[in-house]
């Protein structure tokens, strides 16, 4: 079975957690970078940010050279912004058709996912979908939780 990590992060939260993944299940990894990112400090950030989600902002993204086809299972991560997924799967969702895949569901935040699975899960819906994990800023804050990724990752790969 191929596997692969597809995430984007901001603050480098969703980016500790996809990398634990990967190496847990032996998965490659697709990191979404925009173009150009919002700036990652002070409060603007959360302004920036949250415009862009109620907007629907659909930043532009560096090439993405991964053939989705090859792929039986993929794990998707995003931080958390204005209780929903990052603008940048905007884009990717816009541009890429998943289906027929088995999909994972990860997210890292500071207070509540809000709609970011159910969101993620009308974009995804013509795969299975086998399991979803929060991760309170696993950096500094859920670190117990973060130590478990690993064995959730790979329980994820059984179902």
């Amino acid at each position: 079975m191929k596997k692969l990590v597809l995430f984007y992060s901001f603050e480098g939260n969703t980016k500790y957690i996809a990398e634990n993944i990967a190496d847990a299940v032996e998965a490659d990894v697709l990191e979404l970078k925009p173009v150009k990112d919002i700036k990652s400090n002070g409060f603007m950030k959360y302004l920036w940010g949250g415009k862009q989600v109620v907007t629907g902002s659909k930043p532009e993204l560096q090439e993405i050279s991964a053939n989705f086809e090859e792929y039986d299972f993929i794990y998707f991560g995003t931080p958390v912004w204005a209780f929903n997924f990052a603008p940048a799967f905007n884009t990717f969702f816009s541009n890429y058709k998943i289906e027929g895949k088995k999909v994972a569901l990860f997210c890292c935040d500071g207070g509540t996912i809000g709609k970011t699975f159910i969101n993620m899960r009308e974009q995804l819906k013509d795969n299975t979908i086998v399991g979803e994990i929060e991760f309170k800023e696993p950096i500094k804050g859920d670190k117990e939780k973060a130590m478990l990724v690993r064995k959730w990752a790979e329980d994820m790969i059984k179902k």
